[in-house]
């Protein structure tokens, strides 16, 4: 494979931080995008202590002119982002009638509107290559959470967006495709035993339980499915939604 230029968004830690190692590892220099560029200096070390090439991008990933200066950043500086990584995500977690409309627009924001925005920044670069990968996070949340409907909207908007991405830019050589995380232990995992009042180890192990392989998933299981969508030999798979939930019901 040639050097191609891969962003992730959401890449300081967790799910984005080991996308970005395990795309380097498999031959792509790496845009590491996080809203502050200072938070993204470990992913980028390692990256580059493992033999890879990686730039720090700082990006609000829901104001249009900062992701445009980001993806020109990274065009300039690596080359032209041929591969998107949507994984910048927060949560604000409450019931609806305690959500508030910035509670709400908040999330819809970061996970939405930044797929999008980054999504058709990044496309101008990849219909010119006549090749692009585009992937994009939901959850399995997407089909309905208590205490997440603006989460929860937000994830099954992304799902929507990637079936209209993969139409509309199929012809390009581009894919789209989302991947759909059940319970990963990522600091989200933590706010969320934190907002219930929960001990962290008996709130796992809880989630565990429920989950046929009986596991917590890990980002790297996540980086994994990313790692097969990215490839030259998944060009026939597109517009789908990849559950990666260790076996957890989803329908």
């Amino acid at each position: 494979m040639d050097a191609r230029t891969a962003i992730v968004t959401g890449a300081a830690r967790g799910i984005g931080a080991a996308v970005a190692r395990r795309l380097a590892a498999d031959g792509f220099q790496i845009g590491v995008l996080d809203l502050d560029v200072a938070h993204c200096a470990e992913t980028v070390e390692k990256v580059t202590a493992a033999g890879g090439r990686a730039l720090a991008l700082g990006a609000d990933v829901a104001d249009e002119a900062s992701v445009s200066a980001a993806v020109d950043q990274c065009a300039a500086n690596l080359g032209p982002p041929v591969v998107l990584v949507n994984n910048a995500g927060i949560l604000r977690d409450d019931l609806l009638f305690r959500m508030t409309a910035d509670t709400w627009d908040a999330v819809i924001n970061v996970h939405l509107r930044g797929a999008f925005l980054m999504t058709r920044a990044c496309q101008r670069f990849m219909t010119e290559a006549k090749w692009g990968r585009i992937v994009s996070m939901s959850s399995i949340s997407g089909l309905g959470n208590r205490g997440q409907a603006n989460y929860s909207a937000a994830k099954a908007g992304i799902e929507g967006f990637t079936r209209t991405v993969a139409i509309e830019l199929g012809p390009f050589g581009i894919t789209a495709n989302a991947i759909a995380p059940g319970y990963i232990n990522t600091e989200m995992v933590r706010q969320t035993a934190e907002r219930i009042g929960k001990p962290l180890d008996e709130f796992i192990a809880a989630l565990a339980a429920e989950v046929p392989v009986r596991r917590m998933g890990q980002p790297d299981d996540i980086a994994a499915a990313v790692a097969f969508f990215v490839r030259d030999d998944a060009s026939f798979v597109t517009g789908q939604t990849l559950y990666v939930s260790g076996g957890l019901a989803h329908a």
